[in-house]
């Protein structure tokens, strides 16, 4: 009778960040496990990372540094800029990391963190949350044998109206840097490399993108955070010769992306191979943006 073969030992996170999104999201699914285990949280504010790391079992670092002497692999929950600065130091202390969108508050600084990624060679992987869900997956498959004319697609929420996101950076950038890199990434990935983008509109209030393909595809986009609506909408619609393909997160539950983002991101530290939702994806994304706005 063989025996089987041993787990892999869970992947030791460490989590930058005690916010909304850190307490709602990453500190509870790293701590859910089997594949990792929360170990440590920093944040500015102490009082919220002992309290979040206490819900955990983790403990609260005094510094990123001593939260890197506590992990294999850092998590940020953090704003782009913050998350910026300490993913360029987790990296050249050699931990792999599980970043945010957007990479960085700005091009420059994006680019400054996926080249640090790439310098240290260490594994790096993107919180773009619908790319972990299995109807998201089947509708990319789908896609790759779907002829495209043209694309219209939206992400409409009202969390810039009021509640705990409506803050700093968020009502500062607006929604082509925080909702942007999702609907981007979903048009480049369903259609075709985005080869020329434009925006025109307020972030702060509606943007609208235009976006030319590689295969000659038209692409829009509507991104906006400030539309009082009943729950967030994200929809991608591609028409051609063959029909409509379309994308509804109306009916899906984000819980679902949560296992496979942690299981996904603990293979790629175990086996050191990154997947496609790496860090020079994110810089991609970025780029992008700035083409938009240029």
């Amino acid at each position: 009778m063989n025996t089987p073969a041993p787990l892999p030992a869970p992947v030791r996170v460490g989590l930058i960040g005690a916010g909304p999104w850190a307490r709602a999201m990453h500190a509870r699914m790293l701590a859910a496990g089997p594949e990792t285990r929360l170990t440590a949280i920093w944040a500015r504010r102490p009082d919220a990372a002992q309290e979040i790391a206490a819900a955990h079992g983790a403990v609260a670092a005094g510094s990123p540094e001593e939260l890197f002497d506590q992990c294999e692999a850092v998590a940020f929950a953090v704003p782009p800029a913050v998350q910026a600065e300490l993913a360029v130091r987790a990296a050249k202390a050699g931990k792999a990391v599980l970043l945010e969108k957007p990479l960085g508050p700005d091009l420059a600084v994006a680019r400054a963190v996926a080249d640090a990624v790439a310098e240290a060679g260490v594994v790096s992987q993107m919180v773009l949350t619908k790319r972990y869900h299995p109807v998201t997956r089947d509708f990319l498959r789908r896609a790759r044998g779907t002829e495209v004319f043209g694309a219209r697609s939206c992400y409409l929420h009202g969390a810039f109206l009021g509640g705990e996101f409506a803050t700093g950076w968020r009502l500062e950038q607006g929604a082509l840097l925080d909702l942007g890199p999702h609907l981007i990434d979903l048009l480049d990935a369903a259609i075709g490399p985005i080869t020329a983008i434009r925006a025109t509109g307020d972030p702060r209030r509606w943007v609208e993108l235009t976006c030319e393909h590689e295969n000659g595809a038209v692409s829009q986009a509507s991104l906006s955070g400030s539309v009082n609506l009943p729950k967030a909408r994200t929809r991608v619609e591609l028409l051609g010769p063959g029909g409509e393909l379309t994308y509804d997160t109306a009916g899906i539950d984000h819980e679902e992306c949560w296992p496979i983002l942690r299981a996904e991101f603990a293979e790629a530290v175990r086996t050191g191979r990154p997947g496609e939702l790496d860090a020079a994806r994110g810089l991609r994304l970025q780029e992008l943006i700035e083409a938009a706005v240029r």
